[in-house]
């Protein structure tokens, strides 16, 4: 994975918000017009339905404002942890039971956080979705948290973050986290660190599930071969008794912006480089955004773009190189990402910097703006071509309040963006100054 994508990927990309089961089908391509039914239940959960009756596979996705950002203070990897433990015991059944009920069917339960929301997501067929939906309910509602599995877990997530540190992407990528938000819950790394994680407890897992884990911050997902109706009794039948707390939960504050930083991390084994620079951007409901979003993919948005042509293929400067604009719901970012030698950080740097300035003085030519809109608008449907997909769509649209109708909004408002438009986004929010820059590179022999 590069850097940029290990920050976020664009919302055209339909990494809204949460990840999906591993056992998808293909979907028909959504229509225009709202992709679902949406209501709110009486417990306050909102529930998305999309019908798909050509596609046997039912998939079911819950997500709740339960990720990263929610860990408490001093306690850093908490989220990550609770939700990895969901599916580890229940009331009912021990982890493996669980693992053997749902594979007995070929289906699929999964549940992990990121860091906006955790999600338990379920892909069984037809035919088991009430099975389906009984082990999802309880991994939900009921986990246990054994002692001996959240032992293990931990170990498993101290390994992944030792590795981690070998990973100059993911090096890079935490230090522009706490570039970009400083003092906010953005800046920390979604699993924690290795000490914080070791002083996790099984108390603290059971307190963030009972505080976290709440109809009226949760958000249901059903796409497949069932009827509304159908996905509304089941739905109702496993979790219309699951009770909101009496005390609302305060939200996370916006992250501020802050003024750019410049952090070198030398490692005497590194061969090459990664770079990253990163700023603070804006959301959806922003005017800039659109026009801001066609600006990315001219600069860095695929083979075709300025940064790929002049720094890789024309000057064979860098092993890859890009651009993300990723819309946080309470911090967006735009990150340009690029690895190259050690001797040639300096040199693809000033390369890139130059582009992106560039980029706000005018220029960007009618086949560049074409191609942009193009691609933006023709890909996204393919961006909810499985039934996984779409229930991620459906629960990024909620969460971020873009609404069911955002499909057609989005082809709309990219097909409006002009060259001026583009131009007065990347003179605001292309100039090389206001980015921070974060380079892990090799010390040398």
């Amino acid at each position: 994975m590069t850097p940029a994508r290990a920050l976020g990927c664009l919302l055209a990309a339909a990494a809204l918000a949460a990840p999906g089961p591993s056992l998808l089908a293909p979907a028909p391509v959504v229509a225009a017009g709202p992709v679902a039914h949406r209501e709110v239940l009486a417990n306050g959960a909102t529930l998305l339905i999309a019908e798909r009756p050509a596609i046997p596979i039912v998939v079911v996705t819950v997500y709740l404002r339960a990720g990263s950002a929610w860990d408490p203070p001093g306690a850093p990897g908490l989220a990550n942890l609770t939700a990895e433990l969901l599916t580890r015991g229940t009331a009912k059944r021990t982890g493996p039971e669980l693992d053997r009920a749902i594979e007995f069917v070929g289906g699929s339960l999964e549940a992990d956080a990121g860091r906006e929301g955790a999600t338990v997501s379920l892909a069984v067929l037809k035919k088991d979705l009430d099975l389906g939906l009984d082990l999802l309910a309880e991994a939900l509602r009921q986990p246990t948290f054994p002692a001996e599995e959240l032992a293990r877990k931990v170990k498993e997530i101290h390994g992944a973050l030792e590795r981690a540190e070998e990973n100059p992407e993911s090096v890079a990528s935490r230090a522009l986290a706490q570039a970009l938000y400083p003092g906010h819950p953005y800046a920390h790394p979604t699993a924690g660190t290795v000490d914080s994680v070791g002083r996790l407890t099984r108390e603290q897992v059971v307190a963030f599930h009972r505080e976290s884990y709440r109809p009226d911050e949760a958000v249901v997902a059903v796409v497949g071969a069932v009827t509304r109706e159908e996905a509304r009794r089941a739905v109702l039948a496993r979790l219309g008794s699951w009770a909101a707390p009496s005390a609302p939960r305060a939200d996370i504050p916006l992250a501020p912006d802050r003024p750019p930083v410049v952090t070198q991390v030398m490692t005497r084994e590194l061969t090459q480089a990664t770079v990253l620079l990163g700023r603070p951007a804006v959301r959806q409901e922003h005017p800039d955004y659109f026009p801001l979003l066609v600006a990315n993919y001219v600069l860095g948005g695929g083979s075709a773009s300025r940064l790929y042509t002049r720094v890789r293929e024309e000057r064979g400067l860098a092993y890859s190189v890009s651009s993300t604009l990723s819309p946080g719901r309470r911090g967006a970012s735009l990150v340009v990402a690029l690895q190259t030698r050690n001797d040639g950080v300096d040199e693809a740097v000033r390369l890139v910097r130059e582009e992106m300035a560039r980029m706000g003085k005018g220029g960007v030519t009618a086949a560049e703006l074409d191609l942009a809109r193009s691609y933006l608008i023709s890909s996204f449907p393919l961006r909810l071509d499985t039934s996984g997909k779409v229930a991620r769509f459906l629960i990024g649209v909620e969460e971020n309040g873009l609404g069911l109708g955002y499909p057609e909004l989005f082809r709309e408002r990219v097909g409006r963006v002009t060259a001026a438009d583009v131009e007065r986004a990347a003179a605001r929010y292309l100039d090389p100054a206001g980015f921070s820059s974060i380079i892990v590179r090799g010390k040398g022999p």
